[in-house]
Protein backbone atom coordinates (compact mmCIF):
# COMPACT_ATOMS: atom_id res chain seq x y z
CA UNK A 1 0.00 0.00 0.00
CA UNK A 2 0.84 3.51 -0.98
CA UNK A 3 1.91 5.80 2.79
CA UNK A 4 2.78 8.65 1.22
CA UNK A 5 5.51 10.92 -1.08
CA UNK A 6 8.13 12.64 -0.60
CA UNK A 7 9.19 15.71 -2.39
CA UNK A 8 12.28 15.48 -4.57
CA UNK A 9 14.56 18.62 -5.31
CA UNK A 10 15.43 19.32 -8.80
CA UNK A 11 18.32 20.62 -10.57
CA UNK A 12 19.19 22.09 -13.96
CA UNK A 13 22.18 22.38 -16.02
CA UNK A 14 22.23 23.86 -18.99
CA UNK A 15 24.83 24.58 -21.93
CA UNK A 16 23.87 27.85 -23.55
CA UNK A 17 26.71 28.12 -26.17
CA UNK A 18 24.72 25.09 -28.17
CA UNK A 19 21.62 26.46 -28.25
CA UNK A 20 20.56 26.74 -24.56
CA UNK A 21 20.05 23.18 -24.55
CA UNK A 22 19.28 21.33 -21.45
CA UNK A 23 21.30 18.38 -20.46
CA UNK A 24 20.79 17.62 -17.16
CA UNK A 25 17.23 17.48 -14.92
CA UNK A 26 18.53 15.61 -12.13
CA UNK A 27 17.01 14.69 -8.59
CA UNK A 28 16.37 12.02 -5.80
CA UNK A 29 19.90 9.89 -7.61
CA UNK A 30 17.65 9.82 -10.83
CA UNK A 31 18.64 11.72 -14.07
CA UNK A 32 15.16 11.88 -15.66
CA UNK A 33 16.78 13.27 -19.26
CA UNK A 34 17.84 10.91 -22.23
CA UNK A 35 20.77 11.25 -23.74
CA UNK A 36 20.70 10.25 -27.80
CA UNK A 37 23.09 8.30 -29.98
CA UNK A 38 23.98 10.83 -32.22
CA UNK A 39 27.25 12.37 -32.49
CA UNK A 40 28.26 15.82 -33.24
CA UNK A 41 25.58 18.05 -31.32
CA UNK A 42 28.69 20.68 -30.30
CA UNK A 43 29.52 21.03 -33.64
CA UNK A 44 26.03 22.43 -35.35
CA UNK A 45 25.98 25.56 -36.65
CA UNK A 46 22.74 27.39 -37.77
CA UNK A 47 20.55 25.54 -40.49
CA UNK A 48 22.39 22.17 -39.90
CA UNK A 49 20.10 19.50 -39.61
CA UNK A 50 18.77 18.76 -36.48
CA UNK A 51 20.80 15.89 -34.37
CA UNK A 52 18.75 14.38 -31.58
CA UNK A 53 21.35 14.25 -28.39
CA UNK A 54 18.61 14.21 -26.25
CA UNK A 55 17.80 16.51 -23.05
CA UNK A 56 15.75 19.16 -23.46
CA UNK A 57 15.78 21.63 -26.84
CA UNK A 58 14.13 24.79 -27.04
CA UNK A 59 12.03 24.44 -30.21
CA UNK A 60 11.10 28.03 -31.80
CA UNK A 61 9.03 28.98 -33.67
CA UNK A 62 8.00 25.54 -34.69
CA UNK A 63 9.35 22.21 -33.94
CA UNK A 64 8.74 20.43 -37.11
CA UNK A 65 8.84 21.80 -40.72
CA UNK A 66 11.02 24.40 -41.51
CA UNK A 67 13.71 25.09 -39.98
CA UNK A 68 13.53 21.80 -38.36
CA UNK A 69 12.82 22.21 -34.47
CA UNK A 70 12.83 25.77 -34.66
CA UNK A 71 16.08 28.73 -35.31
CA UNK A 72 17.19 29.00 -31.97
CA UNK A 73 18.81 24.99 -30.93
CA UNK A 74 21.41 25.61 -33.29
CA UNK A 75 22.85 29.12 -32.29
CA UNK A 76 24.24 30.16 -29.33
CA UNK A 77 22.66 31.95 -26.27
CA UNK A 78 24.23 34.66 -24.31
CA UNK A 79 24.17 34.87 -20.59
CA UNK A 80 22.37 37.90 -19.63
CA UNK A 81 22.42 37.33 -15.54
CA UNK A 82 22.33 34.29 -13.00
CA UNK A 83 20.58 31.35 -14.69
CA UNK A 84 19.27 33.57 -17.53
CA UNK A 85 20.17 33.24 -21.19
CA UNK A 86 18.91 35.39 -24.24
CA UNK A 87 18.70 34.71 -27.96
CA UNK A 88 17.96 37.18 -30.93
CA UNK A 89 17.11 36.54 -34.49
CA UNK A 90 15.80 38.95 -36.78
CA UNK A 91 12.00 38.28 -35.79
CA UNK A 92 11.96 37.60 -32.18
CA UNK A 93 14.09 37.77 -29.06
CA UNK A 94 13.54 35.28 -26.34
CA UNK A 95 15.10 34.95 -22.90
CA UNK A 96 14.93 32.24 -20.44
CA UNK A 97 15.16 32.50 -16.54
CA UNK A 98 15.53 29.20 -14.65
CA UNK A 99 15.30 29.31 -11.15
CA UNK A 100 15.08 25.79 -8.55
CA UNK A 101 14.03 27.91 -5.27
CA UNK A 102 13.22 24.63 -2.88
CA UNK A 103 13.62 22.16 -5.59
CA UNK A 104 10.95 23.24 -8.34
CA UNK A 105 12.51 24.08 -11.29
CA UNK A 106 10.86 27.22 -12.52
CA UNK A 107 11.63 28.58 -15.95
CA UNK A 108 10.38 32.05 -16.94
CA UNK A 109 10.03 33.30 -20.64
CA UNK A 110 9.77 36.54 -22.81
CA UNK A 111 9.10 36.77 -26.07
CA UNK A 112 9.57 40.23 -27.73
CA UNK A 113 7.84 40.75 -31.46
CA UNK A 114 6.54 42.66 -33.69
CA UNK A 115 2.59 42.44 -32.71
CA UNK A 116 0.95 39.36 -34.51
CA UNK A 117 4.16 37.51 -35.13
CA UNK A 118 3.16 33.95 -34.98
CA UNK A 119 5.28 31.00 -33.27
CA UNK A 120 4.77 27.31 -31.98
CA UNK A 121 7.23 26.81 -29.14
CA UNK A 122 8.03 23.52 -27.45
CA UNK A 123 10.00 22.49 -23.86
CA UNK A 124 11.18 19.62 -26.14
CA UNK A 125 12.11 17.07 -23.16
CA UNK A 126 13.39 13.96 -23.83
CA UNK A 127 12.88 11.23 -20.91
CA UNK A 128 14.76 8.41 -19.69
CA UNK A 129 11.71 6.33 -18.79
CA UNK A 130 11.34 2.78 -18.21
CA UNK A 131 8.81 0.17 -20.26
CA UNK A 132 6.61 0.68 -17.44
CA UNK A 133 5.80 4.50 -16.82
CA UNK A 134 3.14 6.15 -18.41
CA UNK A 135 1.62 9.63 -18.48
CA UNK A 136 -1.17 10.82 -16.82
CA UNK A 137 -3.50 13.37 -18.00
CA UNK A 138 -6.88 14.16 -17.94
CA UNK A 139 -9.36 11.53 -19.32
CA UNK A 140 -11.17 12.41 -22.69
CA UNK A 141 -8.50 15.82 -23.79
CA UNK A 142 -9.02 15.78 -27.20
CA UNK A 143 -5.85 14.46 -28.71
CA UNK A 144 -3.91 15.20 -32.33
CA UNK A 145 -2.23 12.28 -33.88
CA UNK A 146 0.29 13.28 -36.87
CA UNK A 147 0.52 11.70 -39.87
CA UNK A 148 3.08 8.93 -39.10
CA UNK A 149 0.20 7.39 -37.04
CA UNK A 150 -1.67 6.92 -40.13
CA UNK A 151 0.42 3.65 -40.43
CA UNK A 152 -1.18 2.30 -37.77
CA UNK A 153 -4.70 2.60 -38.22
CA UNK A 154 -7.17 0.52 -40.23
CA UNK A 155 -6.98 1.61 -43.77
CA UNK A 156 -9.20 4.55 -44.97
CA UNK A 157 -9.37 5.43 -41.24
CA UNK A 158 -6.83 8.52 -41.96
CA UNK A 159 -9.21 11.85 -43.09
CA UNK A 160 -7.58 12.20 -46.70
CA UNK A 161 -5.82 15.37 -47.34
CA UNK A 162 -5.84 16.66 -43.13
CA UNK A 163 -2.77 17.15 -40.73
CA UNK A 164 -4.26 15.28 -38.18
CA UNK A 165 -6.87 13.30 -36.83
CA UNK A 166 -8.05 13.82 -33.32
CA UNK A 167 -9.35 11.69 -30.93
CA UNK A 168 -10.11 11.21 -27.12
CA UNK A 169 -7.10 10.43 -24.51
CA UNK A 170 -5.36 7.93 -23.74
CA UNK A 171 -6.13 6.40 -26.79
CA UNK A 172 -7.49 8.15 -29.67
CA UNK A 173 -8.76 6.37 -32.62
CA UNK A 174 -7.90 3.46 -30.71
CA UNK A 175 -4.17 3.77 -30.33
CA UNK A 176 -3.04 3.30 -26.64
CA UNK A 177 -0.42 6.20 -25.96
CA UNK A 178 -0.28 7.00 -22.51
CA UNK A 179 2.08 3.92 -21.96
CA UNK A 180 5.56 3.91 -22.98
CA UNK A 181 6.78 0.12 -23.75
CA UNK A 182 8.29 -2.19 -24.37
CA UNK A 183 9.39 -1.32 -27.49
CA UNK A 184 7.09 -2.21 -30.33
CA UNK A 185 9.08 -0.75 -33.13
CA UNK A 186 6.24 2.42 -33.41
CA UNK A 187 6.71 5.88 -33.61
CA UNK A 188 4.65 8.74 -33.37
CA UNK A 189 3.87 12.12 -32.24
CA UNK A 190 0.63 13.68 -31.00
CA UNK A 191 -0.56 17.15 -29.22
CA UNK A 192 -2.77 17.04 -26.01
CA UNK A 193 -5.08 20.08 -26.73
CA UNK A 194 -5.51 22.51 -23.66
CA UNK A 195 -3.36 20.24 -21.45
CA UNK A 196 -1.16 22.76 -19.80
CA UNK A 197 -0.41 19.77 -16.90
CA UNK A 198 0.51 16.66 -16.90
CA UNK A 199 2.47 14.11 -14.59
CA UNK A 200 4.88 11.05 -15.38
CA UNK A 201 4.93 7.96 -13.96
CA UNK A 202 7.89 5.83 -13.51
CA UNK A 203 8.18 3.12 -10.49
CA UNK A 204 7.85 5.62 -7.19
CA UNK A 205 8.94 8.78 -9.04
CA UNK A 206 6.91 11.11 -10.22
CA UNK A 207 7.23 14.23 -12.22
CA UNK A 208 4.70 17.07 -13.02
CA UNK A 209 4.83 19.43 -15.96
CA UNK A 210 2.67 22.58 -15.53
CA UNK A 211 2.75 25.59 -17.86
CA UNK A 212 0.98 28.84 -17.40
CA UNK A 213 0.15 31.43 -20.21
CA UNK A 214 -2.46 34.22 -20.36
CA UNK A 215 -4.28 34.70 -23.54
CA UNK A 216 -2.33 31.67 -25.70
CA UNK A 217 -3.12 28.13 -26.65
CA UNK A 218 -1.05 25.68 -24.32
CA UNK A 219 -1.32 22.32 -24.96
CA UNK A 220 1.62 19.09 -24.22
CA UNK A 221 2.96 17.46 -27.22
CA UNK A 222 3.78 13.91 -26.97
CA UNK A 223 6.71 11.88 -29.26
CA UNK A 224 6.35 8.10 -28.36
CA UNK A 225 9.20 6.21 -30.24
CA UNK A 226 9.32 2.69 -29.17
CA UNK A 227 11.98 1.47 -31.59
CA UNK A 228 10.61 3.04 -34.57
CA UNK A 229 12.39 5.73 -35.69
CA UNK A 230 14.68 6.64 -37.35
CA UNK A 231 14.63 3.49 -40.42
CA UNK A 232 17.38 1.86 -40.20
CA UNK A 233 18.93 2.49 -37.44
CA UNK A 234 16.07 2.87 -34.78
CA UNK A 235 16.55 3.37 -31.11
CA UNK A 236 14.05 4.20 -28.29
CA UNK A 237 12.98 8.41 -26.84
CA UNK A 238 10.21 9.53 -25.38
CA UNK A 239 9.22 13.22 -25.25
CA UNK A 240 6.81 14.95 -23.35
CA UNK A 241 6.71 18.44 -24.45
CA UNK A 242 5.19 21.80 -22.59
CA UNK A 243 3.84 23.77 -25.76
CA UNK A 244 2.47 26.83 -26.96
CA UNK A 245 0.56 25.93 -29.65
CA UNK A 246 -1.78 22.98 -30.85
CA UNK A 247 0.36 21.88 -33.71
CA UNK A 248 4.02 20.59 -34.65
CA UNK A 249 4.36 22.98 -37.85
CA UNK A 250 3.90 26.34 -37.77
CA UNK A 251 2.44 25.71 -41.58
CA UNK A 252 -0.32 23.32 -40.67
CA UNK A 253 -1.43 25.90 -37.32
CA UNK A 254 -4.68 27.68 -38.02
CA UNK A 255 -5.80 30.87 -36.68
CA UNK A 256 -6.47 29.37 -32.92
CA UNK A 257 -3.59 27.03 -33.69
CA UNK A 258 -0.53 29.19 -32.56
CA UNK A 259 1.07 31.14 -30.33
CA UNK A 260 0.33 35.36 -31.43
CA UNK A 261 2.21 38.27 -29.74
CA UNK A 262 -0.58 40.88 -28.54
CA UNK A 263 -0.37 44.67 -29.29
CA UNK A 264 2.13 45.29 -26.29
CA UNK A 265 4.58 43.29 -28.33
CA UNK A 266 5.90 40.27 -25.78
CA UNK A 267 4.74 37.35 -24.52
CA UNK A 268 5.62 35.72 -21.28
CA UNK A 269 5.13 32.35 -19.80
CA UNK A 270 6.45 29.84 -17.12
CA UNK A 271 7.19 26.41 -17.12
CA UNK A 272 7.26 24.24 -13.52
CA UNK A 273 8.75 20.91 -12.81
CA UNK A 274 8.02 19.50 -10.19
CA UNK A 275 9.06 16.01 -8.78
CA UNK A 276 8.57 13.62 -5.69
CA UNK A 277 8.99 10.11 -4.93
CA UNK A 278 6.06 7.48 -3.19
CA UNK A 279 6.80 5.70 -0.25
CA UNK A 280 5.35 1.64 -0.05
CA UNK A 281 4.52 0.75 3.03
CA UNK A 282 3.64 -2.85 3.99
CA UNK A 283 0.41 -4.46 4.62
CA UNK A 284 -0.41 -5.40 8.20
Amino acid sequence: MVTGATSVPLRVAYDAAHGGRWTSLRGGGREWLWRGPEPGRDEVRPDDAFVDAGGLEECLPTVRGEPDHGEVWSRPWRSAGPGTVVIERPTFTLSRRITDSGGVVVVDYRLAAEPGHRFIWAAHALLDLSPSARLDAPAGTPTRLHPEAAAFLPPGTWPTGDPWLTGPWPAPAGLTLDTFGPDDGTALGAVLLDCPRVQVRDGDDRMTLALECAGQPRSTALWRNLGGWPAGRPYRSVGVEPMLGAAFDLADAGPADAATVPPAGEVTWRLTISAHRIHQGHPR
